[in-house]
């Protein structure tokens, strides 16, 4: 096992090092090439794709910043104590890159991903391996909590496989919210993986408050109807000013604020199309060899998951469930970490646009349940992010040494449960071994009966498609 992590690490250390983008923009250019793409085409969806996800970062920096410094203000006027720092996303894929686990786990994912698309038990070839880090996030938590290596892996593993299956579950829904169903992009993301959960609650709305959905507006239609009232920039200045008035900031402040919002969901828009604009060349390239050799058999693209980021509901979602968030958390029992660099809620909403498809009421109101889920997943992380922040070199400056740290909306909440779970269950066995394995059962029955779920909707949306 340890020449094998020797080797992971030597492959894709170099790599990885360089960054997010970089390493999307070499991975997509090489996989192009080998689609007998021309080098041109190849090298111009890499650069194309590399500026989308710097373009999405830079956005979802400004906009977290922005209603972290509202958030803060409120926090200091009200006197809230909780004890754990929300850090937010970009300091824990640095921490789980510093372990050196992390590339065999994504050498694994990556041999398991090629193993299934021979097996034709998947159509998707997944090219995000930059966030193959919330799986290795999971097999290193489980190795925390006292599972060894291997265990490890196999959760990783089991995982991983779901991801995959889901990835072409939710690939027609994918089509239908983009309105578009010649391009080739879906995504493995960690997000998705609550979908289960989500439709459940999904389902009780549709049996018991289907009434609600009267209720609803599609930001587009209403745009339409009303103008710029509608569009994506003025539902941000509506959440901006909201948030603004929550936190008691300035005037100024609060034009500020609703301003920020309103840009970062307009780029938003424009930032999914470079996202299709990316995959082009490799979406042909594909389709020519598939036509060749392969009888026509389509493949999808696994991306990182902002290709949907043009969806104002996503954000309009985020932002009404960020005051909802801060609310819970000075609540909740057992949470100890208080909302500031998670506070928009990009692990949360994605899933709930594909599994609602755009249904905001539903989307809040079921957003607001399972926020908790997050937090106390959060807390649990929070010594192990800790220590191995510390154990990394990669400890936030500005952070007080002697303080906890996490993330509130960090992706794949049940999967850190079952982290936990198995690692206990390795080391102390006992009644843990029992609480694994029913966690580890109901997670994978769940699991089945969302995929017949959504094979049902794709069944309907095939049969649409031959009318």
């Amino acid at each position: 096992m340890g020449s094998i992590i020797s080797f992971a690490n030597a492959i894709f250390n170099p790599l990885i090092a360089l960054g997010a983008a970089p390493v999307m923009l070499i991975v997509l250019t090489i996989i192009a090439l080998c689609f007998r793409v021309k080098f041109p085409r190849a090298l111009e969806g890499g650069i194309r794709l590399a500026i989308a996800l710097t373009g999405i970062s830079a956005i979802i920096g400004l906009l977290v910043t922005a209603f972290s410094t509202a958030l803060t203000a409120f926090v200091q006027s009200t006197g809230i104590q909780l004890s754990i720092t929300d850090v937010g996303w970009a300091p824990l894929a640095t921490i789980t890159w510093g372990s050196p686990y992390t590339l065999f786990f994504l050498l694994i994912m990556v041999v398991i991903n090629v193993a299934m698309i021979f097996l034709k038990r998947t159509n998707t070839l997944d090219v995000d391996i930059f966030n193959v880090w919330h799986s290795a996030f999971i097999g290193l938590l489980c190795m925390f909590f006292g599972a060894n290596l291997f265990i490890a892996t196999l959760l990783v593993l089991m995982i991983g496989v779901m991801k995959i299956i889901n990835s072409d579950l939710m690939k027609p829904t994918f089509n239908d919210l983009m309105r578009n169903s010649n391009n080739p992009m879906t995504t493995t993301h960690m997000n998705f993986m609550m979908n289960p959960a989500i439709m459940v609650f999904d389902k009780i709305f549709d049996l018991i408050f289907p009434w609600l959905d009267k209720f609803d507006f599609d930001a587009a239609k209403l745009n339409q109807k009303i103008g710029f009232w509608g569009s994506k920039f003025a539902i941000g200045i509506y959440l901006g000013v909201f948030i603004g008035i929550m936190a008691h900031q300035s005037p100024k402040d609060i034009f500020t604020l609703a301003f920020t919002a309103g840009t970062a969901l307009e780029l938003f828009s424009q930032i999914g199309n470079w996202f299709i604009k990316s995959v082009e060349p490799l979406s042909q390239g594909i389709s020519n060899v598939a036509t060749k050799y392969l009888k026509g058999r389509q493949f999808n693209i696994g991306l990182d998951w902002p290709f949907i980021a043009g969806r104002a509901e996503i954000w309009a979602a985020a932002n009404v469930l960020a005051p909802i968030m801060l609310g819970e958390a000075l609540i909740l029992p057992g949470n100890h970490l208080l909302p500031l660099g998670g506070i928009i809620a990009m692990g949360v909403t994605p899933a709930l646009l594909v599994v609602t498809r755009g249904k905001i009421i539903r989307m809040i109101i079921i957003g607001a349940l399972e926020l908790p889920v997050f937090l106390w997943a959060g807390t649990l992380a929070a010594p192990f992010v800790t220590h191995t922040a510390k154990v990394v070199g990669a400890f936030p400056a500005g952070v007080p040494k002697g303080q906890l740290i996490s993330q509130t909306t960090m992706e794949g909440p049940i999967e850190k449960f079952l982290a936990y779970l198995v690692g206990h269950a390795t080391s102390q066995a006992g009644m843990y071994v029992v609480y694994a394995l029913l966690a580890i059962a109901a997670y994978i029955l769940l699991f089945i009966w969302y995929a017949f779920q959504m094979k049902k909707r794709n069944k309907a949306y095939a049969e649409a498609a031959t009318k």
